[in-house]
């Protein structure tokens, strides 16, 4: 976007209305998911087993709507004013906190009624996730100028990884507290309605944009990735490459918030605050690492910050593969654990903001929804891939008890040596240039 009448970033009402809206979606999504993602190591501690079924399976139900629906989203944020999918998707959420908050008063916890229950609204709640990030990403260069979108980009990104680590760090510390007093759960159910609310009318404050294309006709090609946008995608082999790469991130990064439930719970025996708390600051460490990397690119996309934080990704989960050999206590364990997932969030952040800058700048403005879309697309096959990943890494490196009654045996921190594997040839063959934005 060019005009030159627009207010600056700091006195847009717009820009503070996009970033609160997405802040409370995100602290939403991640305190009900983290809240299903720890009640599945629970099940698996009670029950003895030496797999991880239901984390696994919650990745797996989270990631698919947005696989199944992200090419139809993108094609709607393209046929409709993007403002419009916004709002309405912000009234969904509303609903999905409800059907949670029903999921806790119709079953007691730790049976596998309330686990069912909760997975489907897990999956509901993909469902309107999946329809508002197309949206919420391409209406960003619609409502403000090309050369602001790094520092956009920037904000945005840092406060929705701000809002996962309050999430996470406020279901680890509710779950426990409520458990610890004898209340129920639905209490957290009930306080995400509330935040669902909030943002919806925060949602009102986005500043109208023109539909991109309002006769845009419906194609099964709209189902996946439509069929001129791929052409465009495909003819350009930055573009290409970057959503490739994107993909691969995103495969090897969904791996990293089950193995840190899991090693934080199982391995290092720590309880639901402490490890929360530690992936919170993943999520910490990456909203300071998107700020930087927005402010260190400036008018340009700079590969030599997402090259800086492909190989900090490598050496932090090589470090974190080693915890169990290198340190002796527990507070030793969890304290080492917890600084390098810190710098692996600040790698992340360097890594993941040049990507998405090149990913929305690139395209034509009549295609910029539908590439978010293919972005979408991408990057959650990448997250559903990485539930079959985990679900492996989870089998092989968790051992059966040596006689019966006794706990297995987890090795489950070796997953994050996986991770490393799959990111060391991206930091070292991902050689893009640099590019300048107007």
């Amino acid at each position: 976007m060019h005009d030159e009448h627009l207010p600056q970033l700091s006195k847009d009402r717009a820009f503070w209305g996009m970033t609160a809206t997405q802040f409370l979606g995100a602290f939403n999504d991640n305190v009900f998911k983290q809240l299903v993602l720890l009640l599945s190591v629970d099940y698996m501690l009670v029950h003895k087993l030496t797999s991880d079924p239901y984390q696994t399976t919650a990745l797996a139900v989270f990631a698919l709507p947005f696989v199944l629906l992200s090419g139809f989203a993108g094609w709607l944020s393209d046929r409709v004013s993007k403002r419009r999918v916004i709002i309405l998707a912000k009234v969904a959420e509303i609903v999905v906190m409800a059907l949670g908050f029903l999921a806790f008063v119709s079953a007691d916890q730790g049976t596998e009624a309330l686990m069912t229950y909760l997975l489907l609204v897990l999956l509901v709640m993909s469902v309107q996730s999946a329809f508002f990030g197309p949206s919420k990403y391409g209406v960003l260069p619609e409502m403000f100028r090309d050369r602001d979108l790094p520092a956009v980009n920037g904000t945005v990104q840092m406060t929705t990884f701000l809002a996962i680590v309050f999430g996470q760090a406020f279901c680890g510390f509710g779950k426990q507290m409520l458990e610890g007093a004898g209340y129920g759960l639905w209490l957290m159910s009930l306080f995400c309605v509330a935040v669902a609310v909030l943002g919806t009318l925060t949602s009102f404050l986005l500043r109208p944009t023109e539909v991109v294309d309002p006769d845009l006709p419906f194609k099964a090609s709209a189902l996946a990735v439509d069929g001129r946008t791929w052409r465009m995608v495909r003819d350009d082999g930055a573009l290409f490459l970057a959503l490739m790469i994107s993909s691969h991130f995103w495969f090897a990064a969904g791996m990293v918030q089950p193995a840190v439930n899991a090693f934080g719970k199982q391995q290092i025996g720590l309880d639901d605050f402490q490890t929360s708390l530690m992936l919170a600051g993943v999520g910490f460490g990456i909203a300071v690492g998107c700020v930087v990397a927005g402010r260190l690119c400036g008018h340009k996309i700079n590969f030599g910050i997402a090259r800086i934080g492909a190989w900090g990704i490598v050496l932090t989960c090589a470090g974190l593969a080693a915890v169990p050999a290198v340190t002796e206590t527990q507070a030793s364990a969890h304290w080492m654990t917890s600084a390098l997932l810190l710098v692996m969030g600040v790698s992340a952040g360097f890594f993941a903001v040049p990507l998405q800058v090149l990913m929305q700048a690139r395209p034509p403005a009549g295609q910029k929804g539908r590439m978010m879309g293919a972005m979408n697309l991408f990057n959650w096959l990448g997250i559903l891939l990485s539930a079959v990943g985990y679900g492996i890494c989870s089998k092989l490196f968790v051992e059966p008890p040596a006689t019966e009654g006794a706990d297995p045996v987890s090795h489950i921190g070796w997953t994050f040596a996986v991770v490393a594997g799959l990111m060391l040839p991206v930091a070292l063959f991902y050689r893009p240039r640099d590019e300048e934005l107007s």
